[in-house]
């Protein structure tokens, strides 16, 4: 195995020709640059440079290994350098994200009007948030994963978003809720349940500790499906905050502070240690985190250990 060093030296030898300029452009001495000739003469059964009247003139063998040697240079050249810059208005990249169907609600247009504007070409593809995000993350095939994961494994970054507290949903001409909406109207009411996501084990959680017993006379998997059920009914849905406004905005329900107290959770975004450093996905946590942080909650990328 031939040290990098001793490239480095014929690369320069072979241009300059002198062994006093070469070690100038390598900051070694003289002597050091002799040694390093004789070391490759042994290593090679070669003389490689012949000194003449013109300066150091290469043998035969070494106008053969000089290609072999630069194509060597320019590889760990290319190992050692920094990544190339994503540049956004060029990229035709495609990105993944996971997310929950809350997220896709409410983040992914604000996240694909701004990315739009900034990178036409660039693809975004969601991808539901459930059980295998980890391993998405952590082979590539998945970018980001934004939502609430409890229990982060090992190699993951974390990057605090905003909080989300709980609100629950009701329709304008709801028989009973007006103003006036305590723990006992909501123990009595009926509900419409998603009994899906991280956030769900928190609300049955709390129900739990509260003595809190919901009638739960329907269960759907999504949360677009909740305007439907509830508009004109008698039925409540308690969601995350973001979620309900939203909704309550798309379709005209009303939105009301959750009587029991829900523990809020806080949005993150995650990332796997192994592209924390590539630029397209630094530039694409840059954008998550420039739509969808709050300036008072936001904070600093952590790793998992």
């Amino acid at each position: 195995m031939v040290d990098v060093k001793y490239l480095r030296f014929l690369d320069v030898l072979y241009s300059t020709r002198r062994l006093s300029h070469t070690a100038e452009v390598l900051g070694q001495s003289a002597p050091t640059m002799s040694i390093w000739l004789g070391a490759l003469r042994e290593l090679t059964g070669d003389p490689l440079f012949v000194r003449t009247p013109a300066g150091m003139q290469p043998t035969p063998r070494v106008e053969t290994m000089m290609p072999l040697v630069r194509s060597a240079l320019a590889a760990m050249y290319a190992l050692t350098r920094e990544p190339d810059a994503f540049d956004p208005r060029a990229a035709s990249r495609r990105f993944r994200v996971c997310l929950s169907d809350g997220a896709i609600l409410t983040l992914l247009p604000r996240i694909l009007a701004l990315l739009r504007r900034r990178a036409p070409q660039v693809r975004l593809e969601a991808v539901k948030l459930d059980g295998n995000a980890s391993s998405l993350l952590a082979s590539g095939e998945a970018d980001l994963s934004l939502g609430y994961i409890p229990t982060l494994e090992t190699g993951f970054y974390q990057q605090a978003l905003f909080d989300q507290s709980w609100v629950c949903l009701v329709s304008p001409e709801h028989p009973i809720i007006r103003s006036r909406f305590g723990v006992d109207l909501y123990a009595e009411a009926e509900h419409v349940d998603i009994p899906h996501g991280t956030g769900h084990a928190m609300l049955t959680a709390a129900m739990a500790r509260h003595q809190v017993q919901r009638k739960v006379c329907v269960e759907i998997p999504v949360y677009l499906g909740l305007p439907a059920m509830i508009s004109g009914s008698d039925l409540i849905a308690t969601v995350p905050s973001l979620t309900g406004y939203t909704l309550a905005q798309m379709s005209g329900l009303d939105v009301h502070p959750c009587p029991v107290p829900i523990p809020p959770f806080t949005v993150m975004q995650y990332w796997h240690e192994r592209f924390h450093l590539d630029p397209g996905n630094r530039w694409l946590r840059q954008l998550v985190h420039e739509v969808c942080a709050d300036p008072g909650r936001a904070g600093a990328a952590t790793l998992a250990v």
